[in-house]
């Protein structure tokens, strides 16, 4: 079968917005200063978009060994599908489902955390938080959640376009100066409901994994609203301590890498790598699931539902339990 064509050039959607998320955070710390409503720490946000230069670095460098992939898988397709309009809305659906499931595992599985913790290592929640991005995610094999949708029929080119613009629009919901957008709030991922993600209260735990509509969460139990009696607090449970991109790229890899190094069986070597975030053979080590656990039975809440059960907690050297920033994106 002949690949599908592109009736126009895809743009590299997230180079031509780096000018709008320039002028965006200048206006955002401008806002900051004169309204004390938000926060910048400066070493902080210098960490960020280091670690965005890095992503992009990276990306250049190993991007196309996910782009090989769709296409060695797209030889494979069930359906030979067009640039349609049709087509292009159901792609716009099916990459953002696959986004959650990617981001909900991401939280869940430490292989695949260790890449995100680095979006949710800062303790602070503005717009450059949004460009703190990992410099692994090729190598940690993130992009085979997207393969499904090239196996079924979708042009990889097409898959990366609505995968790109996903990532854009995510950018501006990391922010503290937009409250609450009425009626939108049922439908699309907002500054609010991305607050709870970001978040280590217990309460906010592994929660709101949207990329652009938050009716995944909803569908799939993994919804919590923001409380107004409960202001967020961001980062990881166990907190890095450092601005240093290095350490941020990689200590979770480091830290798989010593547990699994030292594990007694092989089943501890594939808990280690592949189980919840603070996963232990002894269960010393405080997971999501063990943390919200705690959080109900103080608060006379009901117990966490199964979709905590498997959530993400990272260990000492990560989020603990917070899925991604427990409050983690």
């Amino acid at each position: 079968m002949t690949p599908p064509q592109a009736p126009f050039e895809i743009p590299p959607i997230i180079t031509y917005a780096v000018p709008a998320f320039v002028l965006l955070i200048i206006i955002e710390m401008i806002v900051v200063k004169l309204t004390k409503k938000g926060r910048y720490e400066y070493r902080d946000s210098a960490t960020s978009l280091t670690m965005g230069l890095g992503n992009r670095v990276f990306g250049i460098m190993f991007g196309g060994f996910a782009l090989l992939a769709y296409f060695a898988v797209y030889e494979f397709r069930l359906f030979n599908l067009g640039w349609t309009w049709p087509v292009m809305v159901a792609c716009f659906f099916a990459e953002d489902l696959a986004y959650y499931w990617f981001h909900r595992i991401a939280h869940e599985r430490r292989f695949f955390w260790a890449s995100h913790i680095v979006h949710h290592s800062s303790q602070h929640y503005n717009l450059t938080t949004a460009l703190r991005q990992t410099w692994t995610g090729t190598l940690g094999l993130t992009f085979i959640f997207w393969l499904p949708l090239v196996y079924i029929g979708f042009p990889p080119l097409m898959v990366v376009l609505f995968s790109g613009i996903s990532l854009v629009y995510q950018f501006w919901i990391h922010t503290e100066l937009i409250n609450r957008m009425g009626p939108l709030e049922w439908v699309l991922n907002t500054p609010s409901h991305h607050r709870v993600h970001h978040a280590t209260n217990a309460r906010y735990l592994d929660a709101n994994y949207a990329g652009v509509l938050i009716i995944w969460d909803r569908l799939f139990g993994t919804f919590v609203a923001e409380n107004d009696e409960e202001k967020p607090h961001y980062g990881i449970v166990s907190q890095l301590g450092t601005f240093n991109p290095f350490r941020v790229a990689f200590h979770e890899w480091l830290g798989i890498w010593r547990d699994v190094t030292s594990a007694k069986k092989f089943s501890h070597v594939f808990g280690y790598a592949f189980g919840p975030p603070g996963w232990s053979p002894d269960g010393s080590r405080k997971t999501s699931a063990s943390i919200k656990a705690e959080w109900a039975a103080r608060h006379g809440a009901p117990a966490p539902s199964p979709a905590y059960a498997l959530s993400t907690n990272a260990d000492e050297g990560g989020k603990t339990a917070a899925g991604e920033g427990a409050g983690a994106p």
